[in-house]
């Protein structure tokens, strides 16, 4: 059963006072908008390393899974590039505002984009283009600035908190559309009337309707084999895009790449293998802004331990 997309509507009861905490933090979020982006990113980085000190599990489960991923690297080296990727968390905070305040022009004079000029026959060719992100910290600004160049479909979790909801709503359709993540049938619909979906099959969201694939260098690792169902059903093209922050500080590169010349249509679990080897390019592009606190590998075959025991 499709379950078609409706925006969220406010609601008088968005005022009650148990959401009020919600407002001021919303309210808190269009103020910092407006801080001169410079300020921004100091702040971010300062507030990201005070989540690191005090959120030690979080903690724990990116030191695993950089552990897990990247063996070769030194215990010096994964140090370094965890601190690294809490900064850029905390990055993400201010990110998010950018993305749900910030006008288009401000966007893009901060965005660098590279391999765009291939939507033109895209739109030409009428044929619908599956774009494989990644969860990095600054997806959310990705998508806003992707959106700006050019409009698409996002896959889209509702909150449970209403009023925050509402607010996420409104911030990632200023320039796109939002599909249900559980309305497949809507997906592979826009898909063959040639739009742009977004997906990222990169986390592992169970063992429901996934493959054992490599990722990095975990053998097994539960992989989601949406992106398989989607373009087996569509015939889509299907590329990847990444959004990474410059490390000079004057903004970011969103980078589409060339759709995959030999995605194996007919075959799930080589399928799954064949994406996460495009996800891990993208994620090699900046892993210290990639999410690496998810817990990448909770689940496990039949009969393995958990890895994060």
């Amino acid at each position: 059963m499709s379950r078609h997309f409706e925006a969220p509507t406010f609601k008088w009861s968005f005022l009650h006072p148990k959401y009020w905490h919600t407002w001021i933090g919303v309210g808190l979020m269009f103020l910092i908008s407006w801080l001169p982006y410079r300020v921004q990113r100091f702040l971010g980085r300062k507030i990201g390393l005070l989540i690191m000190k005090f959120f030690k599990s979080r903690k724990k489960i990116a030191e695993r899974n950089l552990e897990l991923c990247f063996p070769e690297m030194t215990g010096g080296e994964r140090e370094t590039l965890l601190k690294e990727n809490f900064e850029h968390m905390g990055l993400a905070l201010f990110e998010t505002c950018m993305a749900w305040f910030w006008p288009d022009w401000r966007i893009k004079k901060h965005i660098k984009y590279v391999g765009f000029e291939q939507i033109k026959e895209f739109k030409t060719n009428k044929k619908g283009v599956l774009v494989v992100a990644v969860h990095s910290f600054n997806l959310e600004l990705g998508a806003r600035a992707f959106g700006a160049h050019t409009p698409g479909y996002g896959v889209y979790r509702p909150n449970t908190n209403p009023v925050y909801d509402w607010f996420q709503c409104r911030g990632r359709t200023v320039n796109n559309q939002l599909i249900d993540r559980k309305d497949v049938k809507q997906m592979i619909k826009r898909l063959k009337d040639g739009a742009l979906v977004w997906y990222a099959p990169d986390h592992d969201y169970g063992k429901r309707r996934s493959a054992w694939a490599p990722f990095f260098a975990v053998e097994k690792a539960c992989t989601v084999t949406g992106t398989h169902l989607l373009a087996a059903a569509s015939g889509c093209e299907i590329t990847t895009f990444t959004i990474t922050r410059d490390r000079n500080g004057t903004g970011y590169t969103l980078t589409l790449d060339k759709p995959m010349d030999a995605f194996p249509y007919d075959n799930v679990n080589a399928s799954a293998a064949y994406v996460n080897k495009f996800v891990e390019r993208s994620i090699m592009r900046a892993p210290e802004q990639y999410m690496w606190l998810h817990r990448r590998f909770k689940n496990r075959p039949e009969g393995e331990s958990s890895l994060y025991d």
